[in-house]
């Protein structure tokens, strides 16, 4: 069998291995979507993470509320919830999910110019909510990169991983 994307370890991974550890793909390499018809329905919880570097003056423009767009981290917010519940329609694979709740936090750390957005998002499913929390921190931080772009094209958005996730059949999981 030959993979449909070029491994980069060829000599370290087999093409059934290859396969075998994705659940996205069949035994013949072929994309599909995981069944989750028999997996119980548990509560299920993710929460990520991610930052955005700015200069100081957009920094300043976002804390005193003064951007030329409006509200940022308001609208970042209505973003980032937007998302997570859009996520199916983004993401190829993900299986629409009934999200229960969806709370997204910033925090100002003036000390490096930049804005930290935290999102949780839950349900009660079949399958867990990590890739909508991901999606509502990347449409929080691109929201605020959109609003202040006019000020600071030079933003960086930085570390948007998973930082927990709990529920389903692997349980708890937390990043180092």
């Amino acid at each position: 069998m030959i993979p449909c994307f070029p491994c980069p370890f060829p000599d370290a991974v087999s093409a059934e291995t290859t396969f075998t550890q994705f659940t996205h793909f069949d035994a013949a390499g072929q994309a599909h979507m995981v069944d989750v018809g028999d997996k119980a329905e548990t509560q299920r919880r993710a929460i990520a993470a991610g930052r955005i570097v700015m200069a100081p003056a957009t920094l300043a423009l976002i804390q005193s509320g003064s951007a030329k767009k409006g509200d940022v981290l308001g609208i970042a917010r209505i973003a980032a919830i937007q998302g997570a519940k859009r996520t199916a329609d983004l993401i190829p694979l993900c299986h629409p999910i009934a999200l229960t709740r969806v709370a997204v936090e910033f925090t100002l750390d003036p000390d490096a110019h930049a804005i930290d957005c935290q999102a949780t998002t839950q349900c009660t499913g079949r399958t867990g909510v990590e890739m909508e929390a991901l999606t509502a921190v990347s449409a929080a931080l691109l929201t605020i990169y959109d609003m202040c772009k006019a000020a600071d094209r030079g933003m960086r958005i930085e570390n948007i991983r998973l930082l927990e996730k709990a529920g389903g059949k692997s349980g708890l999981w937390q990043a180092d």
